[in-house]
């Protein structure tokens, strides 16, 4: 790394601008960037190929129907910011590590943290999720119609197969009236569509640093019958030092059709994770010395995690008539974790003749997850106007056994932590769509939540009874207005809020001690947005949204002395957000499509102080001011493809006080390959390189790390290759590309 490279890795006293700005490194990163006007450049000449030649009807640029807003929906006709990824461009080609290859091309998502998997992936929508020090927070993340999110919050991906993929849809912004709690969006993820004609598949991969990747498949359908079941084996040694991995999956969906107007599907998962190596966060100078090095104290704490997973659901639907329609799911899951930190323990405290160790490095926990939910539409007319009503309601409950223990340079040592947390969520919702006019729709929804939160303290070493409550509702509206004046042409505008209280993880006592912290309060926000959207036919999708939010409260991650690795919570007082997304996608002729997406985003922190420093009007950590993704991708006739995808992010800040700031980077993937077939055989050799420029970037950025520890460099220059081999049974199917 150039030493002024480095330098900006870790630069004190470098202050945030009072208005936006392009990043300072731009000029120096010219030549890295001379591909971003091609894609500008790609869109003004496109627009003179004749419309004869664009996509056929099934292309990636048609007309979508998404669920993400609780009600089937053309993507268009929502008063808010949807994106959509189809199958393809989950699964063709790419390594399938993360959900993070998937996201790339939405605007208003940023992802980070793709090689830790210890620490899992980060996931920000709008902001939402940036503070996670792991898992997924402030996101509602659903499978099928099943929720991964947890009653207090939080969310993992683990049982998240994306070989078996076949959707994700992403509803970006707020969204508390319908989802609840933890909702700054909204990502919904579908399993692939069971074909007509049945088919296995089999797929290997490998790459470097340690890249191996199995998968085997197979769906269909006999009479009212569909399923799809997949089984995935992955492992990695990681690019850096003490990062490997390794995971193993197991997931079935099965559909019975009922009769011509129900349906019920049931979902199980599997998942065995023996190893995921924690290679924790670098200083500035030892990224600059030898960015592969893991943090000393990791290997020597054998720091990192393990989990075990078993989930289940069932969902059931039915129609009456033309008008109304009746839904129904319930879903149960047990997780065993164990993880270490590394550190021994948080300090001691002295219960009379005895000193006890507090905060242990080696945390445990099993849980158990259990639902259900239910929402009915009803159609109909209201004063004459055509009316859409949908009601419901959603129960959770969670149950965490956890045990803290010192951590003897990876053994276990004593006992310093042993209580049962508990939360328990109930919640009920309402939305009413009106069309006012053919081409205007108002749409109001609200919904009330209730969540309680106990501690029960079985730790007597200390003779201390932590035990605790805590209790939180919110009361959350949304108003949107749809118009649109032209086939071309959608407008909207919405209002909408989020609650987002702290999980049982932040809700952590600083002091050592357990129970909960009684000073860590939900955040708030209010977002106002305007948007307009629309698709030309077979030629180019558009859309460009604006939005202001307000925060209340918001929860900002922090470190204690002597615990490196765990994050601690506290509030903000007041925080805003503005921001502009836009997207372009173009399909000038069969087979080929370009893309752009372009994000400008900036956070601050409005009032926000602590006993010792001041951060008013600082920007908040580990939110990009601009973040870009171009893309190209094309498919020939005869079965060749060929995709590059080129990605700015721009420099973030990774303290409150903003002395410290991750410089900005440019990242380029390519991927080609061959989808034959052969009969009922189908043959999809490929190879891909990941930082094709061999760029030095920093993948991940600790919030707030102690002992200057921010950064997790990303791999550089790397490459992988696979075969996927499928069987179709009772001949090809010529409509299906698998």
């Amino acid at each position: 790394m150039p030493p002024a490279a480095a330098e900006r890795l870790l630069s004190p006293g470098r202050r945030r601008r009072s208005v936006p700005y392009l990043p300072d490194e731009l000029p120096e990163m010219m030549p890295r960037l001379r591909l971003l006007p091609l894609a500008s450049l790609w869109f003004t000449l496109s627009l003179a190929v004749p419309p004869t030649l664009a996509a056929a009807d099934g292309g990636p640029l048609e007309e979508v129907v998404v669920t993400a807003p609780r009600l089937e929906k053309k993507a268009l006709q929502v008063p808010g910011a949807v994106g959509v990824v189809g199958r393809d461009e989950i699964q063709r080609a790419r390594q399938q590590l993360t959900l993070g290859e998937s996201l790339a091309g939405i605007p208003g998502v940023f992802t980070q943290n793709r090689g830790n998997f210890a620490q899992d992936l980060r996931i920000s929508i709008r902001g939402f999720g940036a503070r996670a020090a792991f898992g997924i927070r402030g996101i509602k993340l659903l499978v099928d119609g099943i929720p991964l999110t947890l009653p207090d919050g939080q969310g993992q991906v683990d049982s998240l197969q994306l070989a078996s993929a076949g959707r994700i849809e992403v509803l970006r912004g707020p969204a508390a009236s319908l989802y609840g709690s933890a909702a700054g969006g909204v990502i919904r993820i579908e399993s692939e569509e069971a074909p007509s004609r049945p088919f296995v598949q089999a797929r290997s991969a490998f790459g470097s640093h340690g890249y191996r990747s199995y998968d085997v498949k197979s769906a269909g359908r006999r009479g009212p019958l569909s399923y799809l079941v997949g089984l995935s084996r992955l492992e990695t040694d990681g690019y850096r030092e003490y990062s490997r991995m390794e995971s193993s999956l197991a997931n079935a969906r099965l559909r019975w059709d009922v009769d011509d107007r129900s349906d019920l599907t049931a979902l199980l998962s599997f998942v065995y994770s023996p190893l995921a190596q924690d290679p924790g966060g670098l200083k500035s100078a030892e990224v600059e010395q030898d960015r592969r090095q893991a943090a000393p104290r990791n290997p020597l704490y054998q720091a990192g995690e393990r989990v075990n997973q078993f989930s289940s659901g069932v969902r059931y639907r039915r129609t009456f008539g033309e008008k109304h329609e009746l839904e129904g799911f319930a879903h149960f899951a047990w997780r065993d974790f164990r993880n270490r930190l590394p550190f021994e323990n948080g300090g001691t405290i002295n219960v009379g003749d005895k000193i006890i160790g507090v905060n242990g490095g080696s945390v445990a926990y099993e849980r158990l997850f259990a639902g259900m939910g239910m929402q009915q539409s009803f159609a109909g007319e209201v004063f004459g106007l055509p009316s859409r009503l949908l009601v419901g309601f959603d129960l959770d409950a969670q149950r965490d056994d956890r045990t803290r223990r010192n951590n003897h340079q990876g053994g276990l040592g004593g006992l310093t932590l042993d209580q049962r947390e508990e939360v328990t969520s109930v919640r009920v919702f309402a939305q009413e769509e009106l069309r006012l006019r053919d081409d205007l729709e108002l749409t109001f929804s609200l919904g009330f939540d209730a969540i309680g939160y106990r501690a029960r303290d079985h730790f007597s070493a200390d003779g201390l009874d932590d035990s605790g409550e805590r209790w939180f509702d919110e009361l959350s509206p949304m108003l949107g207005l749809h118009w649109s004046p032209a086939q071309l042409v959608n407008l909207y505008a919405r209002l909408s809020t989020s609650f987002e209280p702290p999980t049982t993880t932040e809700l952590a006592n600083p002091s050592g001690a357990g129970g909960f912290n009684g000073s860590v309060d939900p955040q708030r926000a209010v977002n106002y947005e305007a948007g307009i959207k629309g698709l030309l036919p077979g030629r180019l999708r558009y859309e460009l949204a604006g939005y202001y939010i307000r925060m209340r409260n918001e929860l900002v991650s922090f470190e204690q002395a002597g615990m490196p690795g765990r994050s601690f919570y506290r509030n903000a007082n007041r925080s805003n957000r503005i921001g502009v997304e836009t997207a372009l996608s173009h399909q000038p002729i069969e087979g080929l499509t370009a893309s752009i997406a372009y994000t400008y985003s900036r956070a601050e922190f409005e009032r926000y102080r602590t006993d010792t420093a001041n951060y008013d009007g600082n920007r908040i950590p580990g939110v990009p001011e601009h973040h870009v993704n171009t893309g190209i991708r094309y498919r020939h006739a005869c079965g060749l493809f060929g995709e590059f995808d080129l990605r700015y992010v721009g420099a973030l800040f990774a303290d409150d006080a903003n002395e410290v700031e991750s410089e900005s980077h440019v990242v380029a993937d390519l991927r080609v390959g061959y989808e034959g077939r052969f009969g009922q055989w189908g043959v999809a050799p490929y190879v891909g390189i990941n930082n094709l420029f061999d760029a030095e970037y920093i993948d991940n950025v600790r919030l707030n790390a102690k002992f200057g520890r921010y950064f997790e460099p990303a791999p550089r220059l790397e490459a992988y290759g696979g075969l996927a081999v499928t069987y179709h049974f009772e001949g090809l199917d010529p409509t299906d590309s698998r």
